[in-house]
C-alpha cells in the first residue's frame, strides 16, 4: 500500500515543523516524518531563550516552541506525525520509503515533498577520540536536557561557536565544571550574548588553541592541548595537560543532503553551509520540481532561520497545490524579508555569502 498524501515533511524539527504549520493550516492532507521519540528535533535541547522577533518567539525557550508551532493543528485530521520513523529512500517514480519503528517499510507518493532533516555533528581527529567519555555536543545536551544524565563532573569544550558556548552554559546550569573552551580561530565563532554568559562564569576560553590528545584507558581522564600556528600546527613546548573526565566536540554541523542527491536536485558545495547543499528558489524550492529545501540541511544556521525557513517552503507548498491563501504574497514577503534581516549584520556575512552560491531563479515569482 502507498500512501499518497499532498504534502510529505521529512524532519520534525523547527523547520518540519513550521512547514507542517503552513501547510496543515492551508488544508494540506500531510504527513510529517521523524526519527526522534518526539517531535522538535534540536529545540527539545533548548532551555534557553530565543532571541529576535516575534516570529522566531523571542523571549521563549527553545523546549516550548514545538508545542507553540503545533497548537493550532494538533488536532487536525488533516495532520499525521509518524516519530521513531527514517526515511530510507527516494525514487524515480516520486515514491519515499521509510522504516517506521525499526519494524515496517511504508511507502509515501506526495504531490509534494519538503526535505528538513536538519544535519549531524561534525568530529576531529585526535589520539583516543574514540574512547568513552568523548562527546558531541548535541549527545551532551541530550543526556543532560532530555534525559537528565550528567556526562562528567569536569568538561573540556572544543569549539567556541554558539553551540560550544551555549552548552558550556548549560554545563554550569547543571553544577558541572567546565575546565575551558578551546577554539582554534583567533576569536569567537558564536554570539557576544552567548560569550558575555560564559565570561562571567569565569571559564576561560582559549582562541588559537586545539587538543592534541585525550588522555585515559578505558574513559577520559583528561586533555592535552596546544596552541597553534598560522598553518594550523601545534607550536612546540606549548603543550599543557588539562584536568577533566569529558570532552565534548563541538566543531561544527554538516548538512544530511542523502534524500537531494537521490530525488537528483542539482547540488553544490557551499564551504559556509557546511558542505553540499541542494540548489533554490527564493520559495525554498529545488531543481527538482516538487521538492522544497529548509532547515539546516540547506545550510547551517540558526533555529530561528530554519523556522522562518519552514514557514516559508509550507506556504509556499501550499500555494503551489492550489490552496486558497489570501494573504499568501503579503505573507511570502514577509518570510523571506525576515530572512535577510536575520542574516544581515557582520554575523550574517558568512550566510549571505552562502545563499549566493546556492540561489537560483524563482519559478514562482511574488508580485
Amino acid at each position: 500500500m502507498i500512501a499518497t498524501p499532498e504534502v510529505l515533511i521529512v524532519g520534525g524539527g523547527p523547520a518540519g515543523l513550521a512547514a507542517a504549520r503552513e501547510t496543515v493550516g492551508a488544508g494540506c492532507d500531510t504527513v510529517v516524518l521523524d526519527d526522534a521519540l518526539e517531535p522538535g528535533g534540536q529545540l527539545v535541547k533548548q532551555t534557553h531563550k530565543f532571541f529576535g522577533s516575534e516570529m522566531e518567539y523571542a523571549g521563549v525557550r527553545g523546549i516550548k516552541i514545538p508545542e507553540i508551532l503545533l497548537r493550532e493543528v494538533s488536532d487536525s485530521p488533516k495532520l499525521k506525525i509518524l516519530l521513531r520513523t527514517t526515511a530510507s529512500g527516494y525514487y524515480e517514480d516520486g515514491v519515499v520509503t521509510a522504516i517506521f519503528q525499526d519494524k515496517k517499510v511504508l511507502k509515501f507518493k506526495p504531490k509534494k515533498l519538503i526535505i528538513a532533516t536538519g544535519a549531524q555533528e561534525k568530529t576531529i581527529l585526535f589520539p583516543n577520540n574514540d574512547m568513552p567519555g568523548v562527546y558531541g555536543a548535541g549527545a551532551v545536551q541530550t543526556l543532560m536536557n532530555v534525559y537528565g544524565v550528567a556526562p562528567g563532573t569536569r568538561g573540556l569544550m572544543i569549539g567556541a561557536g554558539n553551540i560550544g558556548l551555549i552548552v558550556s552554559y548549560q554545563l554550569r546550569q547543571a553544577g558541572i565544571a567546565v575546565a575551558a573552551v578551546v577554539e582554534a580561530l583567533d576569536r569567537i565563532g558564536g554570539y557576544w550574548v552567548h560569550a558575555s554568559k560564559i565570561a562571567r562564569l569565569k571559564i576561560p576560553i582559549l582562541t588559537r588553541h586545539t587538543i592534541i590528545e585525550a588522555l585515559g584507558e578505558e574513559n577520559v581522564t583528561g586533555a592535552i592541548i596546544a596552541q597553534i600556528d598560522d598553518n594550523w600546527l601545534p607550536i612546540p613546548g606549548t603543550e599543557r595537560e588539562i584536568e577533566c573526565d569529558f570532552i565534548c566536540l563541538a566543531v561544527g554541523l554538516s548538512p544530511l543532503s542523502d534524500l537531494f542527491r537521490l530525488a537528483e536536485c542539482e547540488m553544490v558545495f557551499v564551504p559556509e553551509f557546511g558542505g553540499d547543499v541542494p540548489l533554490r528558489d527564493t520559495n525554498m524550492e529545488t531543481s527538482t520540481k516538487g521538492i522544497y529545501v529548509a532547515g539546516d540541511v540547506g545550510g547551517i544556521e540558526e533555529a530561528s532561520s530554519a523556522i522562518i525557513e519552514g514557514a516559508l517552503a509550507g506556504i509556499s507548498t501550499a500555494f503551489s497545490l492550489g490552496k486558497n491563501i489570501p494573504d499568501y504574497e503579503r505573507r511570502n514577503r514577509e518570510l523571506r524579508d525576515e530572512l535577510v534581516s536575520l542574516r544581515s549584520g557582520p554575523v550574517g556575512e558568512h550566510i549571505r555569502s552562502g545563499i549566493a552560491k546556492c540561489r537560483i531563479s524563482a519559478k514562482t515569482e511574488v508580485g
